[in-house]
């Protein structure tokens, strides 16, 4: 299908991008790589009125490393993240799960900034974030401000991210050394995972070791596998966190399956990702 029509505007800075948000407000869109935002607008599920094009702020595309996280700007693409010698040493989940989102093309041309902001509960990025315990920062007329991930996905498709303000930033704590795994399970290469499991194994409790689970398509927004971590952190063992993988979840129910048949993925998935951090 053909997207409404819209207005098109080239920002040439962050702080240009924003004003036009301002001016524009719940009207106006970021776009940078498009491939989350254009099929919506394409199905008329997105009919922004003005598109705010901040592709090619080359400032908004780096990787730095800082004391205790690495700082990642929100226009890098998701082939730069994958192919990070500082992530995969230090945070190599995030670079490993970058390289799992779609196909080549797509890594090409997306960016880490759009799939955190979309906010998709079937996306890899957003999940990975989660299990890692990290945190965006946005920039808005008011200054910039830091939201943790586990506050930032608050409805389908939504996040805490103003109408005014566009994610700058995405920080990682740094865990070399520390186990973790990525569980996805679809029917087709570089399809939408069905169900998708992000661990991160932070401490010595029970055989799986404490830490972060996050799921993906297991609700309406990426969610942390609450249920696992508070059985990880009493002391249970890997079957046991298993077992209680898909408590406190609302899994989707369509064409690729069922909410019974997501439970079970749910659990086996997260039994894989458990034993393969705990290495």
């Amino acid at each position: 299908m053909i997207p409404a029509p819209f207005d098109y505007v080239e920002a040439d800075s962050a702080d240009a991008a924003i004003a036009a948000l301002t001016e524009h407000g719940d009207e106006a869109k970021l776009i940078a790589g498009g491939h989350s935002l254009i099929p919506l607008m394409r199905f008329r599920l997105a009919n922004p009125s003005v598109l705010i094009d901040i592709g090619r702020l080359t400032d908004l595309d780096y990787i730095r490393p800082a004391s205790d996280h690495i700082a990642i700007g929100a226009l890098t693409r998701h082939q730069t993240v994958e192919n990070s010698a500082e992530l995969k040493a230090q945070v190599p989940l995030l670079a490993h799960v970058a390289s799992q989102v779609g196909d080549p093309s797509v890594r090409h041309r997306g960016t880490i900034g759009g799939s955190i902001a979309h906010g998709d509960p079937a996306s890899d990025l957003p999940a990975a974030l989660l299990a890692l315990g990290g945190s965006v920062i946005v920039r808005g007329p008011g200054g910039e401000r830091e939201i943790a991930a586990a506050d930032l996905f608050t409805g389908f498709l939504e996040t805490a991210v103003a109408a005014d303000e566009m994610i700058t930033e995405i920080r990682v704590p740094k865990v070399p050394g520390a186990g973790w795994s990525y569980q996805k399970f679809n029917r087709r290469a570089q399809d939408w995972a069905i169900v998708g499991v992000a661990a991160v194994r932070n401490g010595s409790p029970g055989a799986g070791g404490a830490g972060n689970v996050a799921l993906v398509n297991m609700g309406s927004t990426p969610m942390l596998a609450t249920a696992v971590q508070d059985a990880l952190a009493a002391g249970a063992d890997i079957d046991a966190a298993a077992a209680v993988a898909a408590d406190g979840t609302s899994p989707p129910e369509d064409l690729n399956g069922d909410a019974e048949y997501r439970t079970h993925l749910a659990q086996v998935l997260v039994k894989r990702a458990l034993t393969e951090a705990a290495g």
